[in-house]
């Protein structure tokens, strides 16, 4: 899961740098060079991260399907004993489907999906209300689907 919280950052150095959107970034947000080097980046970068923890750690039962199957047994010792009917139930269960659509490109297409019904209302929403532009919208719903498509990606082929 830390790999893929650092995946946000990553791309965020690329996405917001001055040769690919941070120009037109910084014109659509009014930021300055001056402003950005007033930031306690000690404060952002670490917040930034804690926040990517819990982007991944939610991205994590949308991509990887067979968290959804043991959510059904939460709280039931059995599950996890062999040796019990339900155990031997949920065994048979992963020893037939446990690895069924754990690739990067089903996690990535799963990403790009929370990307777009997720990331776009909630920056489009807020981005509506203090009357930013449609390009302020796209470069940051831009950043999130891919940020998430690879995060997919990342979390299903790996964890």
């Amino acid at each position: 899961m830390p790999l893929a919280a650092l995946i946000p950052m990553l791309v965020g150095m690329v996405w917001y740098n001055p040769k690919v959107f941070g120009t037109a970034w910084m014109k659509a947000t009014g930021m300055t060079e001056e402003k950005a080097k007033g930031a306690n980046m000690f404060l952002v970068f670490g917040l930034s991260f804690l926040f990517s923890c819990m982007l991944a750690v939610s991205l994590m039962p949308m991509t990887i399907h067979q968290m959804s199957f043991m959510s059904v047994f939460d709280g039931m010792p059995d599950a996890a004993k062999p040796e019990t009917e339900l155990g031997a139930y949920v065994k048979n269960f992963y020893d037939l489907y446990g690895n069924r659509f754990r690739t990067f490109k089903h996690g990535a297409l799963h990403g790009t999906i929370a990307g777009v019904f997720i990331a776009l209302p909630i920056v489009g929403i807020m981005s509506l209300f203090e009357m930013k532009s449609f390009k302020f919208i796209a470069i940051h719903v831009g950043y999130y689907v891919v940020s998430m498509a690879l995060m997919g990606g990342v979390i299903c082929q790996f964890l």
